[in-house]
Order: structure tokens, then C-alpha cells, then sequence
């Protein structure tokens, strides 16, 4: 039988930071019943347990300080943790008011070509775009910094 899940989700959460659709779905996974999965995830939010606002910084500012993801990325990542668009953009332009772009760009880049400073061909150059674009980086700002790396 499972316990309570107001206590089951705060086991989850002291864990680590989760939005609400995702102390949800972990909740229901556990058998509890709709009803009392409402009724915790309303005490859960009075008691700012669950507050996505948070959990969308903190998403944030780890997946720009650690992993150097670009500005798209970041907001994809946000939500698809079940929190709103809006929410999710708040909390983007707040870290990234703190953060460079450019650096963040040149640091990702820097790391895929291994110390080397010069792209060595097409193929490269063109490996090196896709791969930038995939971690949320700007599309003009991805091929203006490739662009000033291109070999001659």
C-alpha cells in the first residue's frame, strides 16, 4: 500500500527540485488516487514545496554554467519539465541577463574542436553548425563564430 502522497512527494522534492507535472506523473505512477494527488499538490504549492518558477531557474542556470546550452535549448528543457512557456522564458531572459552569450557560444565551440583554433574543412564546419544549433545556440551568431574560425 502506498503511504501518503503528500509524504510521497515530499521524498521526491527533497531529492531534488521538480516541477509540478512532474511530482504528478511520479505521484500517479505510485498508484495514488487522482483526488489525493490534487489535495497534496495544492499543500505541496501553499508550502512553496513545488514552485515551478524556481525549478525553471534552476534548470536555467545548470544548463547554462555546466552545460553550455544556448538560449532555445534552455527554454526546450524548461518545458518539457511541464512548465508553461511563459514561465519558461521568464526564467531564461533572468539567467541569461547574467550571462554571455557570445563566451557561452565560444566555450561550446572552443570544447568540440579540442584546443585546435582553425575549422579544418566543409564537412567540419558543417558538423560543428549542426551540433551548435542543437545546443540552442543563435543561428547567425552560430556562423559568424564558425565563420571567424573557417580555415583559409
Amino acid at each position: 500500500m502506498a503511504g501518503s502522497p503528500y509524504l510521497d512527494g515530499l521524498k521526491l522534492l527533497a531529492r531534488r527540485e521538480l516541477s509540478e507535472l512532474q511530482v504528478r506523473q511520479r505521484l500517479a505512477r505510485k498508484g495514488h488516487d487522482p483526488d489525493a494527488i490534487d489535495a497534496a499538490i495544492a499543500r505541496l504549492r501553499e508550502e512553496r514545496a513545488i514552485d515551478d518558477a524556481r525549478v525553471a531557474e534552476a534548470i536555467a542556470r545548470t544548463a547554462t554554467s555546466s552545460k553550455r546550452r544556448g538560449k532555445l535549448r534552455v527554454r526546450m528543457e524548461i518545458e518539457r519539465a511541464g512548465i508553461s512557456k511563459d514561465t519558461a522564458k521568464r526564467a531564461v531572459d533572468e539567467v541569461f541577463q547574467s550571462v554571455d552569450d557570445e563566451a557561452l557560444l565560444d566555450l561550446a565551440l572552443r570544447k568540440r574542436l579540442r584546443g585546435r583554433e582553425a575549422i579544418a574543412d566543409d564537412r567540419e564546419f558543417q558538423r560543428l553548425y549542426r551540433y551548435l544549433l542543437g545546443q540552442g545556440f543563435d543561428p547567425d551568431r552560430v556562423l559568424h563564430a564558425l565563420n571567424a574560425r573557417r580555415s583559409r
